[in-house]
């Protein structure tokens, strides 16, 4: 792709890096904020930015949060009692959106894999150990994960880790296809199985 402005290239190929725009999509996207008031580009690199340098993770779940302790955490009306472990913050959502969801939320921030030489202590799983050790309110963990060779991996090692400790170890229902990600499934397909969740069963019982 030939420009006719090195700053256009410029701007073309950074927003190219980001996940699911070629440069096709990125030219149209930065010629549209071109032909916008200047003050729309300033807005939106301030909010990136902002966003960048004060967002922050929350010490109790590792969800997105504006706070030390996330809202959804301090929710005198979510059920903290019981727990679903997602892979990410864009699950979180996926879940508030079915509205059938009240308890609270673990993000590992990722899933073990090998392939992408990604481990246990890469991720979460230590601080969610010790958040069922320490908070005796906890009586039910759901694993949250999307039903993929990696997820199954993680909800196993999971699994095994907290099989010691004295609650229910539940999983959302198989209403989500095999290799499906969360993030994707229609509310209704979702909410149902947050709804319709099973107990947890390793291979190695």
């Amino acid at each position: 792709m030939n420009f006719p402005s090195k700053l256009l290239e410029d701007a073309v190929l950074e927003v190219a890096k980001l996940p699911g725009i070629g440069k096709k999509t990125a030219l149209r996207l930065v010629l549209h904020l071109l032909k916008k008031e200047s003050k729309d580009s300033e807005s939106l690199a301030h909010a990136l930015l902002n966003a960048r340098e004060h967002i922050l993770y929350c010490k109790k779940c590792h969800t997105i949060s504006d706070h030390e302790i996330c809202d959804i955490c301090t929710n005198n009306r979510r059920d903290q009692r019981v727990v679903c472990v997602v892979e990410d913050i864009r699950d979180v959502l996926a879940i508030e959106n079915t509205n059938q969801y009240f308890g609270v939320y673990h993000v590992l921030g990722g899933v073990i894999s090998p392939m992408e030489r990604i481990g246990p202590d890469q991720l979460n799983i230590n601080s969610l150990i010790e958040r069922v050790l320490t908070d005796t309110e906890i009586k039910e963990v759901i694993l949250g994960l999307s039903p993929t060779m990696e997820g199954d991996t993680t909800a196993f090692f999971i699994t095994k880790k907290l099989k010691s400790y004295p609650i229910k170890i539940s999983t959302i229902a198989r209403g989500i296809p095999f290799g499906g990600e969360l993030e994707y499934m229609d509310e209704v397909t979702l909410g149902r199985s947050i709804a319709t969740r099973t107990l947890f069963e390793s291979k190695e019982d």
